[in-house]
Parts: C-alpha cells; sequence; structure tokens
C-alpha cells in the first residue's frame, strides 16, 4: 500500500479505526469521515465522536502516515462529497474505497420502525453507494485503476432473525458490488465485499444485542451470551477481531489481490456454512 492513498467510512472507532491503522502500517495515507453523532433509531448503543475520530488520526500519525479526518454524514452526498474533496485536495488522487459505515438495531421484521428501516437502508446501503460514487470519477480520471472493498456481514449471505433491515441492507450491498465489479472492470478498479461474523465492538457488545440472546435474563452480561455467540459461528470462537477483517480489506485493497474481483470474501468463523 505504499504511496496509495485510502477512504474510510465509519473510521471513528472499531473496525474502520483498524482499517485505517493496518492500511496506514502498510504505507497507505487516509482519508477517513465518521458521523460523529448518534442516530436517534439507533437506541440500544452510542455511536462514535469527536474525540474518537481525533484518536484514529493520530493512531495513524504515529505510523508515520498522513490523514485528512472529517466529519461527514454517510447519507448526506453533498456533506460527503465536501469531506472527500478535502483530502482529495490534500493528497491528489485516491486509490481505495473502503464503504465501512454501519449501524444496527434490533426487533421482528413487522415489529420495525418506518424510521428504523430507513435509517438502516440509507446508513448500510445508500451510505455504500454514496461512498462509491463520490470517488470513482477522480479514480476513473486518475486512470490507476485502484480498489473497493464494502462492509457486508454473514447477514449479506443469509436470513438473520431480528435484523430483517440490517440483512436487506447487507444482502443489497452484494448487488451493489457485483454490478459495479462489472462496470468498472474496464478501468482496472476492482470491487469486493467482506463478510464478517460478529466482531468484537461495540456493535455487539451492548444490552440490545446481548438481551437477544439472552433474553431470560434481566441484565445480561457477556458471560451470559458468550455461548450464544459461539453457536452462530462454526469455529468455536464467540467473535473474531476487527485486526481479522483489517488484515482481509488489506488483502482485498492491495496488489496481492489484482485479480480479485466481484466477490464476496468471508471472513466469518465458518458462520456461513454452520449446520
Amino acid at each position: 500500500m505504499q504511496g496509495k492513498v485510502v477512504f474510510i467510512t465509519g473510521v471513528a472507532r472499531g473496525q474502520g479505526r483498524s482499517h485505517a491503522v493496518r492500511l496506514a502500517e502498510e504505507g497507505a495515507d487516509i482519508i477517513g469521515v465518521d458521523i460523529c453523532a448518534d442516530i436517534d433509531s439507533v437506541s440500544t448503543y452510542s455511536l462514535a465522536t469527536p474525540d474518537d475520530l481525533d484518536e484514529t488520526r493520530e493512531l495513524v500519525e504515529k505510523t508515520g502516515r498522513r490523514m485528512v479526518a472529517e466529519v461527514a454524514d454517510v447519507r448526506d452526498f453533498d456533506g460527503l462529497q465536501a469531506a472527500f474533496g478535502k483530502g482529495l485536495d490534500e493528497f491528489g488522487h485516491v486509490d481505495t474505497v473502503v464503504a465501512n459505515a454501519g449501524i444496527a438495531s434490533f426487533a421482528k421484521s413487522w415489529e420495525l420502525t418506518a424510521k428504523e428501516w430507513r435509517d438502516m437502508i440509507d446508513v448500510n446501503l445508500t451510505g455504500v453507494f454514496h461512498t462509491a460514487k463520490v470517488a470513482i470519477e477522480p479514480m476513473i480520471a486518475a486512470g490507476n485503476g485502484g480498489s473497493m472493498v464494502f462492509t457486508s456481514s454473514i447477514g449479506g449471505l443469509k436470513g438473520i432473525q431480528n435484523v430483517a433491515h440490517y440483512v436487506s441492507a447487507k444482502h443489497g450491498i452484494v448487488g451493489l458490488m457485483r454490478t459495479m465489479a462489472n462496470e468498472l472492470a474496464p478501468y482496472g478498479i476492482r470491487v469486493n465485499t467482506v463478510h464478517p461474523t460478529n466482531v468484537d465492538t461495540t456493535m455487539i457488545h451492548n444490552p440490545g444485542t446481548y438481551a437477544m440472546f439472552a433474553p431470560d435474563v434481566t441484565e445480561p452480561t457477556v458471560d451470559d451470551v458468550r455461548e450464544g455467540f459461539v453457536s452462530l459461528n462454526a469455529l468455536q470462537v464467540p467473535w473474531v477481531e476487527s485486526a481479522d477483517i483489517s488484515n482481509a480489506v488489506l488483502f482485498l485493497s492491495s496488489d496481492e489481490a489484482r485479480y480479485v474481483t466481484g466477490v464476496p470474501f468471508p471472513v466469518d468463523a465458518g458462520a456461513a456454512v454452520r449446520a
């Protein structure tokens, strides 16, 4: 990744932060954005803060690379384009896009509110489209090819109860990826999705998620839900680490994967094949 520039959304903490630091360790400069504010329909955990974003920038800079860190909401195309433009002005080009921003909320499909559905689709699907769209024309104009990696989920490969809106968005990302992989291949731009199982971040470690795995426990702890998480995976682990996903993103972003495009890439401890 030496000399390359990577645009990452949802960069302030969790997987996004991990991706930024891992890619910077391999020589990339980073354009990173995050909403740094809560979304009303996400009630079981808090989203990242401006301080989180500042910490990510500091961690990237400790690797010796540079980062343009901006607050932007992937639902807001104009705002996202402006934030991306500041990074493009700073670095002059972009080589890789990692559309990572996402949210989670929980309810049976028929109990979801219209707002919960809309926010999920707007962030987790339309936000990915916006992220790709702001970068595609500059990448084509540069003529250097490149890579796009969209964060999907095991929920982009199969149905999962209580997250119909999430699963719908994550399946939609796969369709967008497969289409863009064909459209952008003539320009040497590869497009793939990465499909994590549960990842050890705030998105799963919160009261709402725990309550799904231990509905009969008044205030479930991680010990109450660990075996439930394990049961989702073929490998006997409850979750994977952000670094495990970052290593996959690194591979898909690098020249080591120069002929890999249109691929749904699981990093799921065997969740997709769990019998």
